[in-house]
């Protein structure tokens, strides 16, 4: 089975990167561009039979900062 492990700041985190690329499309002449949130996407191939559970741990010790970040765990 293949997860999508989607990782995100939580709100009210400060994003650098996120501004730093909102500042740099301004500077490339792209207006309209709002607050830009900046992520990551994790992808796995794992066993038919993993647990959600397992997935959840996965997450919560390795993947994500649960104090600073969010994940999302998309099964295809």
């Amino acid at each position: 089975m293949k997860l999508r492990i989607v990782v995100t700041l939580k709100n009210g985190v400060l994003d650098p990167q996120g501004k730093a690329i909102e500042h740099a499309l301004g500077s490339l002449g792209f207006s309209g561009v709002g607050e830009v949130r900046v992520g990551k996407l994790i992808e796995l191939d794992v066993a038919d039979g993993i647990t959600d559970t397992d997935i959840d741990a996965m997450c919560t010790k390795l993947l994500a900062n649960t104090v600073i970040e969010n994940y999302r765990v998309e099964k295809q």
